[in-house]
């Protein structure tokens, strides 16, 4: 049987290009108004960017577009045509927010700030369209690109670009501006992971215990969490029983482990971050 994609809404389409320009023009903002002009930099495409607009006295926004665009194109072909298109889009409201700005006198001279102030705007502005369904950069496409040849972790290939990038500068740039940037990179990498993936982020609980029963219960009745139950088979003991499965926000992952300690203080807790929750019934119940 073969299940057709669910048609976007035509009311979800305007939303996610709403929010793509949104964040874009967040985004432009911080690099014309904070960055820029006082030689800090961002990592990726963007980076490069702004490398190349100080040395060629060149707006930013032509090369934002012209370097993304093979990268688009990649997209297109490897990752999705929703994707890739969306991406083109944001990357078309950034480059030409970048442009308009191009003379705005910066905000702030002070290094500090613009580093702290130009980071969360940027990275809130990235984040947006991120969770929109887009990209800014095509660094990112190459990242997934390489990872699938490789099986590299696209955030370690990440990583290693853009320390390329941070070297290049630092020798292009100043080692000082260099330096001031990776922090930029880090303060709008953690705001972008925020916007992203929520304040209230979720983790997964995996527990072994012999009372499986009394704690899947008492994790149902304490925390209004539904609980799933996985077969599973000792490797030494070779005795049958059954793991508790359960998703939890951040905030309940103590109260988790004080309940399930309450019953069996040899209980086996495992706990992963979980970067996106959807379908299943994941809203608490309510608790009597």
């Amino acid at each position: 049987m073969v299940h057709k994609h669910r048609k976007i809404t035509p009311a979800e389409f305007l939303m996610r290009f709403l929010l793509i320009t949104v964040g874009a023009v967040l985004a432009g903002t911080a690099l014309e108004v904070f960055l820029v002009n006082n030689t800090i930099i961002d990592g990726g495409i963007t980076g490069v960017s702004i490398v190349l607009a100080k040395v060629t006295k060149m707006p930013l926004g032509i090369f934002l577009f012209v370097i993304n665009l093979p990268f688009l194109f990649i997209g297109y072909k490897q990752v999705g045509k929703t994707f890739a298109f969306s991406s083109l889009y944001g990357i078309v409201v950034l480059s030409v927010t970048t442009t308009l700005m191009h003379h705005w006198k910066p905000v702030t001279d002070e290094k500090i700030l613009a580093v702290l102030f130009g980071g969360l705007l940027l990275g809130f502005g990235v984040g947006i369209v991120l969770r929109a369904g887009g990209s800014t950069d095509g660094a990112e496409i190459l990242a997934i690109l390489i990872s699938k040849k490789t099986n590299i972790p696209v955030g370690q290939i990440i990583l290693g670009i853009n320390v390329v990038i941070f070297i290049v500068a630092g020798f292009i740039l100043g080692w000082d501006s260099a330096m001031y940037s990776i922090f930029t990179f880090y303060i709008a990498s953690k705001v972008m992971d925020i916007v992203v993936e929520g304040l209230n982020e979720s983790k997964s609980v995996t527990i072994i215990s012999k009372e499986y029963e009394e704690i899947s219960q008492a994790i149902m009745d304490r925390l209004g969490r539904s609980t799933t139950y996985i077969y599973a088979k000792g490797g030494y003991s070779q005795e049958d029983t059954q793991m508790i499965y359960c998703v939890v926000t951040r905030l309940e992952v103590a109260k988790l482990k004080a309940v399930v300690q309450d019953i069996d203080r040899r209980a086996f807790i495992a706990i992963e971050h979980v970067s996106d929750v959807s379908g299943g019934n994941f809203s608490k119940k309510s608790i009597h």
